[in-house]
């Protein structure tokens, strides 16, 4: 394609399908998204288009470029319709091996012309999902977080069988579309981002559960500290910068020791059972129910600030 642009078809029209539509076309890259729900495809459409004109505010993109990207979104009237001419094709239905199996199979027909073929998926092997492959070469994941459009971080996951050479190229293409590709160096359920928000959610619940704080003063205390600073420098990087003059050794053991302390009062990671389920539902409705779409206004206004103030040294 000129000027570096890359033909994308995004196969699933949910919400990280939406987010990865939004951020292809938003960055004048011509696309074709495919639902098999038609009134899921159609509603799809709208929301791209409103989400995508809002990034121009939110993070400086180019307005003209947003408008040709939007003027060439489609929508696949067929999987072989949406994907025959696709470089890149994006999967992003639900989380269910079986099905993913199943189109996977399907676009080896569907998408002949397709370079790369990527998985959103959080728990599942590029392996595992190319099992009725005859091409798993072209098969990685690239999990996005979400909003997709604003959260730079994709964690990429190969098979044994990808080609080496066209996880390059897949980074290429996230970087192009200012993405910040981490590599896992091997499997693991939730990937990177999933298991450290599963982590810290479970324990932010028992906090709430056990009467300690509520859900406002709870969300308020992580976002306005160690969220801070983990999204400036992250968690091992941290405590090395706060070593300073003593040496990573020293500090490190010292934090460890502390935190031994509290590893052993942790909420256990078993499943909450229904009533806890009800309890941890009403608190968090009863602080945002009301406020909802104001504060995802607000909250994407401050991700973009934020994007902003990190600045370039983060998209290495």
């Amino acid at each position: 394609m000129a000027g570096g642009q890359v033909r994308v078809a995004v196969v699933g029209a949910g919400d990280v399908g939406r987010g990865w539509a939004t951020l292809c076309a938003a960055h004048g890259w011509p696309v074709s998204i495919y639902d098999n729900d038609s009134a899921v495809l159609h509603a799809a459409r709208d929301e791209i288009v409103e989400r995508a004109r809002g990034l121009p505010v939110l993070v400086g993109l180019d307005t003209d470029v947003v408008e040709a990207g939007l003027a060439s979104l489609t929508e696949g009237r067929s999987l072989l319709q949406a994907c025959g001419e696709a470089e890149w094709v994006i999967e992003a239905i639900h989380e269910d091996l079986i099905a993913k199996q199943k189109l996977f199979e399907s676009l080896e027909t569907a998408a002949p012309k397709a370079r790369i073929i990527t998985s959103s998926s959080a728990t599942l092997t590029p392996q595992d999902i190319a099992a009725r492959c005859r091409r798993p070469d072209r098969v990685l994941v690239a999990h996005p977080q979400q909003p997709t459009e604003l959260i730079p971080l994709v964690e990429i996951l190969n098979g044994p069988d990808t080609d080496k050479l066209l996880i390059e190229v897949a980074k290429g293409w996230l970087r192009a579309l200012d993405r910040i590709p981490v590599t896992l160096k091997k499997p693991v359920p939730g990937n990177i981002g999933g298991r450290m928000a599963a982590a810290v959610w479970r324990e932010a619940i028992q906090l709430v559960l056990d009467g300690v704080i509520d859900v406002d003063d709870l969300d308020r205390a992580i976002s306005v500290g160690p969220g801070l600073v983990w999204a400036a420098a992250g968690p091992h990087l941290s405590y090395h910068l706060a070593a300073g003059r003593r040496g990573t050794g020293g500090h490190v053991q010292q934090m460890l020791q502390r935190f031994e302390v509290i590893w052993g009062q942790l909420a256990t990671w078993d499943h909450l059972d229904p009533q806890d389920q009800h309890r941890l539902i009403a608190a968090i409705e009863r602080a945002y129910a009301d406020q909802t779409d104001a504060i995802r206004q607000a909250r994407d206004r401050r991700l973009a600030a934020m994007l902003q103030a990190l600045g370039a040294s983060r998209t290495s």
